[in-house]
């Protein structure tokens, strides 16, 4: 075998610096005089049972600062969920190709992926390095304090909600914005990051981890209204009833399915004009809008967080530093260590994988239909520098003189 060959593939969603932890492996890999040779796999595992490899190592510094830079998935990402057969064939080219460290950058079902390879490995007595490098927009992986691709989106989903509250304050109405998140509603939970002023919206913000009453979401639109005359809404797609089965699911007829058998959240407005229907037609409210932010969130070119640059950089780093001194497979994880800096660790693969995390108890308020102080206290340094600001005018009124 020759231990100077690496892999480094791309899974799942695409985020907006997961370059950089690919680029941060590539650059990280040259400092090492034992690693004679860096391949990207296209498209993630599927790319590697297709054996589609690029060498990475005749790449130019500058182009690969350059592709750090550019959000979306250089090396193409994949939906492909492995199970033992698939990641014994993934094993198989591995050591067709004399792979000595293979890194995945992904999240859940991607530590999953690595961990079972790592398995293989082991029982086929091959010596093979493996580590799982962090990425989702969800904030989903257990173990760590936030994960990259996260602060960015949440830059993203915190700005549009601020300036949505600003068309929603000039034309008065109700306006609802889904966002992203099955289970955990960490990025819904970020539009309360766009709020300044005590009546900014959103007014109401509807989480996966409470369950989802369209009776009282009905109650708590209406209270909002008569309060403000007008409500801003950010609502997950993970939302459901007390069974668990998607708000979603329950309003509409005709779904689709993704390949793993779920009801398909992303990519369709079913959720937001589900809502706005049930507003209009039960509170008799007029100017009702929704929005689905779908894919805009995840690879937004104009609104990327310095702090998630520099850390999806790190953890591409520290991952290529964990596998060459390390000797153990394992998952890196950003742990927080004051305010505001970081360390990482790198996590036994058993620890991650196929493990899902949701916000704590304490980022939510009671009603469920907010965020905590704390909450904005953990978000808020990882948005970054340069977060936009709105003002408003000062109320000076000037006396009537036609009608008293």
């Amino acid at each position: 075998m020759a231990p100077g060959k690496i892999l480094v593939a791309q899974g799942g969603g695409p985020t907006a610096v997961i370059n950089q932890s690919l680029v941060g492996v590539a650059l990280e890999a040259r400092r090492f005089g034992q690693i004679g040779h860096i391949y990207g796999a296209h498209h993630g595992v599927r790319g590697i049972i297709d054996e589609d490899f690029v060498d990475l190592t005749q790449e130019t510094s500058h182009n690969l600062e350059m592709v750090a830079n550019t959000p979306s998935s250089a090396l193409g990402s994949t939906r492909d969920k492995p199970d033992v057969a698939y990641c014994h064939e993934i094993f198989k080219v591995l050591q067709a190709h004399q792979i000595g460290h293979f890194f995945y950058i992904g999240g859940n079902d991607s530590s999953d992926t690595v961990r079972i390879v790592s398995q293989e490995a082991q029982a086929a007595h091959y010596d093979l390095r493996c580590i799982h490098i962090p990425k989702t927009i969800d904030n989903d992986l257990v173990g760590n304090d936030h994960t990259p691709g996260f602060p960015s989106a949440a830059r993203f989903v915190a700005q549009a909600f601020a300036g949505a509250n600003l068309d929603n304050a000039a034309l008065p109405g109700v306006y609802v914005g889904v966002v992203m998140g099955r289970h955990a509603g960490f990025l819904t939970a970020a539009s309360a990051l766009g709020k300044k002023f005590p009546d900014d919206g959103p007014h109401l913000i509807y989480l996966p981890e409470r369950v989802f009453n369209l009776e009282q979401f009905l109650a708590d639109v209406k209270s909002v209204y008569e309060r403000h005359g007008r409500c801003v809404i950010a609502v997950s797609e993970g939302i459901h009833d007390a069974s668990g089965t998607p708000i979603t699911a329950r309003l509409a007829k005709d779904l689709e399915h993704d390949a793993h058998g779920n009801v398909q959240l992303s990519g369709n407005g079913a959720l937001a004009d589900l809502l706005c229907e049930e507003i209009k037609a039960k509170l008799k409210i007029k100017r009702v809008r929704g929005d689905t932010f779908g894919y805009l969130q995840r690879s937004f070119i104009g609104c990327v967080s310095d702090v998630d640059q520099r850390e999806a950089r790190e953890v591409g780093e520290k991952a290529v530093q964990f596998a060459m001194w390390g000797g153990q497979d394992g998952s890196v994880a950003i742990k927080r260590t004051g305010f505001y800096s970081v360390d990482y660790e790198l996590l036994p693969l058993e620890a991650v994988a196929g493990k899902t995390r949701v916000m704590e108890d304490e980022f939510i308020t009671a009603s469920g239909t907010d965020v905590t102080d704390a909450f904005r206290m953990y978000l808020r340094p990882l948005l970054g520098s340069g977060m936009p600001d709105a003002f408003r005018l000062r109320h000076h009124p000037v006396q009537r003189v036609l009608k008293q």
